[in-house]
């Protein structure tokens, strides 16, 4: 895809999400001032009392801006500290489970990367995936990395990140299907009922999608499967990539340690939010969260805006302003908001680990390919001797080699 094309589709995901952002803003701001005046709370210029039903429809979007963003700061602002920095705390416990997981994931394709550089991917993948990529976007960085670390196995390596990626979806829809039944009071009343279907049907499609990756069968039942992928562009690539996927399938132990460790991670991710509300006051309950949480936690991972920017602002407030739960819509958003700073705040460790570590291991990179270099040189009577020089000069060159003859 030309540099043209990509640049057209990250503008029109933004301009959605921006149009996602500013609508939710803008009917909660709007809605706040309404209130407030129907409470007499909202004053006009000259200190009368504004009546709501006789303003225009301009006059009540400007009264909702000017009234409604200090409403939202107020309620930001209202969080205990402590509470946040456990948020903080939670948030960096999933990314280093996370870890854990994809480590397993590379164990069964033989692959042995320390933790310490699993870690330091993985945070650089969360800071793309925050800032430029999309909620799934870094884990193309992440493959990437992973191929690099482990030169003989490229394709397997890209597929350890896939297959840990649907694991840690699956394992959350699997997730909120479980807390249904706890909840089931949520959907006697209207505005759970959708969600929850769509819900529902995420979970078929994921479930029947690894069965075929991990299990295999179409080929039995349509005996030309591999012939016809064996044609199709890069198609050995997908061959091999999908020979690599039948290894976790063979592996039963994993598939049960994996799903224990991903419901470990699930109820981290809800505590993080549940904290976040004990902080501003909310009284909703840890069961209500372990529904509505995943569920939102998945469809924002949808590649439809950047990080999820807009559509996971808009399915907090719509769950939680619900009639089932009742929430104000501003504390609602202000949950929404500082549930993500804590993401945000990883981010920015993942973006300082990127800057810091970037030189060294592009350095590190090159010292093991010009060994790699000198190994595969023929020898002819007298060993031909090269000498390897390290080099800064070109901040562009990741390589940093230059070869000049003994």
């Amino acid at each position: 895809m030309s540099i043209g094309r990509r640049a057209l589709r990250l503008g029109a995901r933004l301009a959605v999400a921006g149009l996602l952002l500013g609508w939710i803003f803008h009917s909660i701001f709007v809605n706040e001032a309404r209130q407030a005046a129907h409470q007499h709370r909202l004053l006009a210029a000259d200190g009368q009392l504004v009546r709501w039903e006789t303003l225009s429809r301009f006059a009540q979007w400007r009264y909702g801006w000017s009234y409604g963003p200090p409403a939202l700061w107020a309620s930001l602002r209202s969080i205990d500290s402590g509470l946040l920095a456990l948020s903080f705390g939670l948030m960096g416990s999933t990314l280093v489970l996370g870890v854990v997981r994809w480590r397993m994931a590379l164990a069964v394709q033989g692959l042995h990367l320390s933790f310490s550089r699993a870690l330091e991917i993985s945070l650089v993948a969360h800071f793309f995936n925050s800032f430029l990529l999309g909620t799934a976007g870094g884990d193309l960085l992440k493959a990437y990395y992973a191929a690099r670390e482990t030169h003989h196995k490229k394709t397997e390596a890209v597929v350890t990140v896939v297959v840990d990626r649907l694991m840690g979806l699956w394992s959350m829809l699997l997730f909120a299907g479980l807390m249904i039944g706890p909840n089931w009071r949520l959907f006697e009343k209207p505005g759970l009922r959708a969600p929850t279907a769509l819900l529902s049907l995420m979970l078929l499609l994921a479930s029947g999608f690894l069965l075929v990756a991990f299990r295999g069968g179409v080929s039995r039942a349509w005996p030309a499967a591999r012939q016809w992928l064996r044609r199709l562009p890069k198609g050995a690539y997908l061959e091999r990539s999908l020979d690599s996927c039948r290894q976790f399938g063979r592996h039963p132990t994993f598939l049960i340690r994996v799903l224990g460790l991903s419901m470990l991670i699930n109820v981290a991710v809800v505590l993080q939010f549940w904290v976040v509300a004990r902080g501003l006051g909310l009284e909703v309950s840890w069961l209500a969260l372990g529904l509505i949480v995943p569920m939102i936690v998945c469809v924002a991972a949808l590649p439809i805006t950047p990080s999820g920017l807009g559509v996971r602002e808009n399915l907090f407030v719509y769950a939680l302003a619900a009639p089932a739960l009742g929430v104000d819509a501003t504390p609602a958003l202000s949950l929404s908001l500082l549930g993500y700073a804590g993401s945000l705040f990883w981010s920015l460790v993942g973006g300082v680990v990127y800057l810091t570590l970037r030189q060294r291991h592009h350095l590190a990179e090159a010292d093991l390919e010009a060994q790699a270099e000198t190994d595969q040189t023929p020898n002819s009577g007298q060993p031909e001797l090269q000498q390897v020089e390290l080099t800064t000069a070109d901040p562009d060159d990741s390589s940093g080699i230059r070869h000049r003859p003994a």
